[in-house]
């Protein structure tokens, strides 16, 4: 499951240009959003809170309206599902991912 997993957070990455890198192995990844992939900047500064934070809490908020928990640190999403996760519920959690990186 954890070939599957990096392949479609490759595959978001492809899509969003909001997400500057994905890394990982097995089923713990982070992905890394990006104000401009070029320059590396963050979508939101170190330490954010209020305000600066609210690209992170917009994100997190509509992924869990449509049934999926985003562990998030600063402008890293943590991408650990459980280890008997089957494929089904693998390619909904990326649906939902899909939908929401805006």
């Amino acid at each position: 499951m954890g070939e599957a997993l990096g392949d479609g957070l490759r595959g978001l990455q492809e899509r969003h240009e909001l997400i500057g890198e994905v890394r990982g192995k097995g089923l713990f990844w982070g992905i890394e959003l990006v104000r401009d992939r070029e320059t590396r900047e963050p979508l939101v500064p170190f330490n954010a809170s209020g305000e600066d934070l609210a690209p992170i809490t917009r994100l997190a908020k509509a992924a869990m309206e449509r049934g999926l928990y985003l562990m998030t640190h600063w402008n890293v999403i943590m991408v650990c599902p459980p280890l008997t996760i089957t494929r089904e519920e693998l390619d909904e959690g990326l649906g939902i991912l899909d939908e929401v990186l805006i």
